[in-house]
């Protein structure tokens, strides 16, 4: 069947006369569909099981305000308790050499999503959600659009490169899906995952994710998570007030992902299996949802009422902290899911704390709370994600407004550099990574031969006889001794082949010293040269190193410079080198 499957898609490529690119965007199509299809399976997992949990689809706030106080602790614990037996089924199931992140799979790895690791990964994320976990599902629905686009590559038999790809236009498809937003959608997966806008790339996953959108809406009930209302226009001095709601966001969102990642180091060094430390979790999110259920789901029902309702800045602030307590408890405890939509909750809270504290101030000059709490959700994004691009487009599409543009972008930006000033600077591993690496190839390009240089063991003075050459080679396996004067001057180096000739010729040699044999004329290096410029000298020089003097009109020789080492540091600074 593979095979047939496989020659069937020669014969098409000849016979529509279809290059590569033509035909991943075929296939881009493919898992546009397949990803909508994924996603929604999984939303109508959540209400399948919520209807089970005795609440109606789609709203957990409510849900948890109907039932009494017991069953808000006992479900999260208990929800808890079976996410975390799913996820030891998963970690049975765990391959050594395959990485479950689609991100992972779809810059670094192969392409290959494990199939059942990832399917136990996703029940475990559906007992978390719907028992009342407060973190976002639009982690396992992206996982599951990425598993379903690697089982498609992998089935007609594509090559890494291009299953790794698809499997970034399957995540396109999940993002687009869960948010209603194709361009963000497109982007998030250039700019988080691949970190490239390469028109090889970018053009598949714009036609994924825009099929994705056009699939998803086809779907009985489906509607966008934000119902945003109109957006007033800002002018003149105000726009200087989200300037500064940007450098808030900018400064808070590293501190909020240092939050979780304390959780998740204080629950792993609890002396609990995963189970109970799931279940612990859970019961941290249902204590608080005694006194304050809007703590339950992923934050979709506060930040809706808070965009058409007003809030007492008591209430919102109250809510702001404890629905920060269940996310990082929820998370904390290994619970499978995503933050993206509790960074936004997070930034529309905070964005409508702002709008209050200025429309109190400047009640005739200011908008309302609500255009704060739209754009706070983009700079928090912005600067926990370190993808500005991708939050602007992201909240351009669910306003569809154009008045929102000009203080979104200000924001985002200013979020975004003032973030970056953090060690913490995104919520995705394959980001921060990324950022390391850029780092290291900045340190490497500005790295001179002086932080290269290692000790020359091979140096002979010129009044070295044959006796001590020789036995400096037998030592060491070079071809040159570095000869140098009484002023450890770099005068020149004594060549192997040169001793050896003489010896092998039974020439007499008694009298002879390294100044008899010296080559003055030899390739040297610098300490101020750079990696190019000393990988020119050693492709001209053809040999293994290279002496380092300290400049040319004083050749006091410092070391020398192995080809190794030089070769590595610039692989290091040109990875696609390899």
């Amino acid at each position: 069947m593979l095979s047939f499957l496989l020659k069937l898609r020669t014969r098409a490529q000849r016979l529509f006369r279809l290059s590569d690119s033509h035909t991943m965007l075929v296939w881009a199509v493919v898992v546009g569909v397949a990803g909508a299809f994924a996603t929604s399976a999984f939303r109508e997992g959540i209400d399948l099981l919520q209807r089970l949990f005795g609440g109606e689809p789609g709203n957990f706030v409510e849900m948890a305000k109907r039932l009494p106080w017991p069953v808000r602790v006992a479900l999260p614990t208990a929800g808890g308790l079976i996410a975390g037996l799913c996820l030891i089924i998963a970690k049975q199931r765990a391959c050594k050499q395959t990485s479950t992140d689609y991100m992972e799979a779809a810059t670094i790895g192969d392409g290959v999503v494990p199939v059942w690791q990832s399917m136990w990964r996703s029940i475990s994320s559906l007992f978390t959600i719907t028992s009342g976990g407060s973190i976002g599902r639009e982690g396992s629905m992206v996982q599951l659009a990425a598993l379903v686009s690697s089982l498609i590559g992998r089935w007609v038999h594509f090559d890494p490169p291009r299953l790794r790809l698809l499997v970034a236009c399957g995540a396109a498809a999940g993002i687009t899906s869960a948010y209603n937003a194709p361009i963000a959608g497109a982007f998030f997966v250039t700019e988080l995952v691949l970190g490239s806008m390469a028109m090889e790339s970018f053009g598949p996953i714009v036609v994924s994710s825009v099929v994705a959108n056009i699939t998803m809406r086809e779907f009985a009930g489906y509607k966008p998570p934000y119902e945003m209302p109109v957006f007033p226009t800002v002018t003149g001095i105000e726009v200087l007030l989200f300037v500064v709601l940007g450098l808030l966001c900018g400064v808070l969102a590293p501190h909020f992902l240092r939050l979780l990642a304390a959780s998740k180091k204080r629950f792993s060094t609890l002396p609990l299996p995963l189970p109970l430390r799931l279940a612990a979790g859970g019961f941290i999110v249902g204590v608080i949802s005694i006194r304050w259920p809007e703590v339950w789901g992923n934050g979709y029902e506060v930040v809706n009422s808070l965009l058409h309702e007003p809030w007492t800045w008591t209430a919102l602030l109250t809510v702001l902290v404890f629905k920060i307590i269940a996310t990082a408890a929820t998370a904390g405890s290994g619970a499978v899911g995503g933050i993206f939509t509790p960074t936004l909750f997070v930034g529309a809270v905070l964005g409508c704390l702002y709008g209050i504290g200025v429309h109190a101030i400047w009640p005739d000059s200011t908008s309302a709370p609500f255009a704060y709490a739209m754009v706070g959700m983009g700079a928090f994004l912005a600067a926990a994600t370190h993808a500005p691009l991708m939050a602007i487009l992201m909240i351009f599409e669910m306003t569809l407004s154009y008045q929102v543009m000009l203080p979104l972008m200000l924001s985002c930006v200013i979020a975004y550099f003032i973030a970056r000033t953090s060690e913490q600077t995104s919520m995705y591993e394959v980001t921060l990574r990324r950022n390391r690496e850029e780092k290291e190839r900045l340190r490497l390009a500005a790295t001179q031969m002086r932080e290269l240089v290692k000790p020359a063991d091979t140096v002979v003075p010129l009044t070295a006889n044959i006796k001590d050459m020789t036995r400096v080679f037998l030592e060491y396996p070079v071809k040159y001794l570095y000869v140098v004067d009484e002023a450890e001057r770099f005068r020149g180096v004594v060549a192997l082949k040169d001793i050896t000739s003489d010896l092998l010729d039974e020439h007499d040699t008694k009298t002879k010293t390294a100044a008899d044999y010296l080559q003055p004329q030899f390739d040297v290096l610098t300490p101020d040269m750079s990696l190019g410029e000393a990988l020119q000298h050693f492709l001209a020089f053809q040999g293994e190193r290279l002496p380092v003097i300290e400049k040319k009109t004083q050749p006091l020789l410092l070391g020398v410079v192995y080809k190794t080492s030089l070769l590595d540091a610039y692989f290091r600074l040109n990875p696609t080198s390899r």
